[in-house]
């Protein structure tokens, strides 16, 4: 399956992620929903926020240029972060970043699960 095909049906085909992306480590773009554009520097924060979050928690994440508040990071490969009724699931697996973003529509319980099972599932085929 291509990386699109993952963004496509996996997370943006399920309908409880409005859109989403797969970045490599390096903050290279693997795959992104059309209407999901997130910056080259925003990228490389999120990535950096794995190994230490205290930036996004004082500051706040960016992404499209918006502010997203650091909910929590549970486990040290997931983040959790909220623009009002909109949000965010980023979950980094052994090669990738995957950020599922939910709208007033969807869940945000129910789009963690959708991104965190992606994720789960990459790391298990090594990914």
């Amino acid at each position: 399956m291509s990386w699109q095909a993952y963004v496509d049906n996996n997370l943006v085909g399920t309908h409880k992620v409005a859109k989403g992306a797969i970045y490599g480590h390096d903050g290279s773009l693997w795959a992104s929903s059309p209407n999901f554009n997130v910056g080259g520097a925003e990228v490389q924060k999120l990535i950096a926020a794995f190994n230490d979050e205290s930036d996004i928690a004082a500051n706040g994440l960016f992404l499209e240029g918006n502010k997203f508040v650091f909910l929590r990071k549970p486990e040290p490969h997931v983040i959790y972060a909220r623009h009002g009724a909109t949000g965010v699931a980023c979950v980094k697996t052994t090669q990738a970043v995957l950020v599922g973003y939910y709208d007033e529509n969807i869940q945000a319980g129910d789009c963690n699960t959708v991104v965190d099972n992606l994720a789960n599932y990459l790391i298990s085929t090594g990914y």
